[in-house]
């Protein structure tokens, strides 16, 4: 690993060809806590307010703030480990689209949670990460500006969603159209569909 940073160090032209273990683990991990925390998010806002609707909330905030912690984590990988060049003849507007989608993504991954726990300080209602490590306000009780919060939060939620649902497009069209090997840079052992 020393090795390959410091070959990077010398020659920055030099791209690895797949994802590291650390950068898979690490989308995967954040994937999933997304996918459970969004359905979560929906139905626990249909609920009346009872005990359970309490509960779902916190469970709602842990996942929100691990999935914050992840993202900042990912981020400072991809910062010191590159990801893999686009595919050879990969057309100008799909390279730009990618990566304003996965830009989007990493900024989505961390302004959601965020905001979520700018809603809770300005509604008034502790953060505690896990129900163990209470975490400080961010800012002043503020019941408008809770609300506010609020509207921002489910905006960003619903924009990640269609992020989401274009990046797996866009890796199925890889997979199943272009027959390459960009998919499994993600899912290595899917091997490659070159032709």
């Amino acid at each position: 690993c020393k090795v390959a940073f410091e070959s990077r160090q010398r020659n920055p032209t030099m791209q690895p060809s797949a994802y590291t273990g650390t950068a898979i683990a690490l989308h995967w991990l954040i994937a999933a806590l997304i996918f459970t925390t969004f359905p979560l998010g929906v139905y626990m806002n249909e609920l009346p307010f009872s005990p359970t609707r309490v509960q779902l909330y916190s469970y709602h905030k842990w996942i929100g703030i691990t999935i914050f912690l992840l993202a900042v984590m990912r981020v400072a990988w991809r910062m010191s480990h590159p990801a893999p060049p686009p595919v050879a003849g990969t057309p100008a507007w799909q390279r730009i689209t990618a990566a304003a989608t996965h830009h989007l993504l990493y900024l989505l991954v961390i302004l959601i949670p965020v905001s979520g726990w700018l809603m809770s300080s300005a509604k008034g209602v502790p953060t505690v990460w896990l129900g163990l490590v209470p975490l400080p306000d961010l800012v002043g009780k503020n019941e408008e500006l809770g609300e506010l919060l609020e509207e921002v939060h489910e905006t960003l939620n619903f924009l990640l969603l269609l992020l989401v649902v274009l990046h797996l497009v866009g890796a199925l069209k890889h997979r199943f159209i272009d027959r390459d090997e960009v998919m499994a840079r993600m899912l290595p052992f899917l091997g490659s569909r070159k032709p």
